[in-house]
């Protein structure tokens, strides 16, 4: 603005003499111009370079990788978030959300711990491929799964199922070392003891802790507990649940099992905690799935401004788009964090049940590519 016209504004001369005397005697915030995005990138940075400092094997399937950063310092993170490892497999640049399972008070590294996925791209390049002193590449922690003493009761049940074992390590791990005083009892499904992961670790944990409780649920084998987790199982270790928040992780299958199970308990919405747990790995036997398409059926994308290829039925939209070179910043890759979003112009995706997607995406054809399944040929804005 001219010199002067601002002359002319009220107190235009108060507002030079103030700043006469603050030159004088007070503080000049212009040094500390660019603080705050320093200290917010130092909190939350788009990505961290860190070197694999231990590989341990926890079950036959399953290894821990212990991630420290090559800058000397990572993030601080909620016990029950998760990081996206990067990587680039056979010419293919993609990513995979994985639950930190060491403590955030253990401040420098980070675990995660990987479990072989049948036909998996990344489960099965981080299990063979990658060992001590090798780099990847991270995103910063994210997710809304973990406990909130404002909000959650300081009695939990946590239900895993599989390797949605690993945020509760990181959640039981932490309250330990930090003293909290809460109950939490971890009932814990696998298919038998061999794929129980940190099975001695909580093993210790229950038999030193009298406030921590600690139920393997076995589908095959011997145990307390045999078969599926059910409500009648629950009831029993735990009794009342009125005064309990309760946190759900596993896959698919352990959710639609056990929606039905704690029906009974009459549980309030905000005693519910779920993680995402990525995509149905069969989508085609999910409810509303077109029964015209089959695994036979292509379709042909069309990203506008770039090229066209043609992709197979029944497999995600953003998985397609990397497999084709076309990299889409993304992080939870299960329909929750939007950060995959695309603009979907023509055609018709099918979205599974729970993709979170906001009012404002459906208003104005936004999708989450990392869920979204085309079941006709479509064209899209990235």
């Amino acid at each position: 603005m001219d010199s002067q016209i601002l002359k002319q504004l009220e107190g235009y001369d108060k507002v030079i003499t103030d700043i006469e005397v603050l030159k004088r005697y007070g503080y000049n915030y212009r040094l500390d111009r660019g603080l705050a995005k320093k200290y917010v990138e130092r909190l939350h940075p788009q990505n961290i370079d860190v070197k694999v400092i231990d590989v341990i094997e926890e079950t036959q399937s399953t290894k821990t990788l212990r991630l420290a950063s090559k800058q000397k310092y990572l993030p601080p993170f909620q016990a029950g978030q998760y990081i996206s490892v990067i990587v680039e497999i056979n010419g293919i640049r993609t990513s995979r959300p994985y639950s930190i399972s060491s403590s955030p008070d253990e401040i420098v590294y980070y675990d995660i711990t990987v479990r072989r996925v049948e036909g998996g791209l990344v489960s099965s390049f981080l299990l063979d491929s990658i060992t001590i002193g090798d780099s990847l590449q991270i995103s910063a922690p994210a997710g809304n799964f973990y406990h909130n003493p404002i909000i959650h009761s300081k009695k939990l049940v946590c239900i895993a199922g599989g390797s949605g074992i690993t945020p509760f390590k990181s959640m039981i791990q932490h309250a330990i070392n930090t003293g909290t005083e809460m109950e939490i009892w971890l009932i814990y499904g696998s298919k038998n003891a061999g794929e129980l992961i940190f099975h001695d670790y909580f093993s210790m944990l229950a038999s030193k802790y009298s406030y921590f409780h600690y139920i393997p649920v076995l589908e095959e084998g011997t145990g307390t507990y045999k078969g599926y987790i059910t409500a009648k199982i629950i009831k029993e270790v735990v009794g009342d649940s009125s005064d309990k928040t309760f946190f759900i992780c596993g896959p698919q299958a352990l959710y639609e099992h056990l929606l039905k199970e704690l029906q009974p308990l009459e549980l309030k919405p905000k005693q519910l905690r779920m993680e995402m747990y990525g995509v149905p790995t069969d989508v085609f036997a999910q409810p509303g799935w077109p029964k015209d398409i089959n695994r036979n059926t292509t379709f042909v994308i069309k990203v506008r401004g770039k090229n066209s290829f043609t992709v197979s039925a029944g497999e995600p939209l953003l998985q397609s788009l990397e497999k084709n070179g076309i990299v889409v910043p993304s992080l939870c890759r299960s329909g929750e964090c939007s950060l995959c979003r695309v603009k979907l112009v023509s055609g018709k995706v099918y979205q599974p049940e729970g993709v979170k997607l906001r009012q404002a995406d459906r208003r104005f054809g936004y999708i989450h590519s990392c869920a979204a399944f085309p079941i006709s040929d479509c064209e899209i804005i990235i």
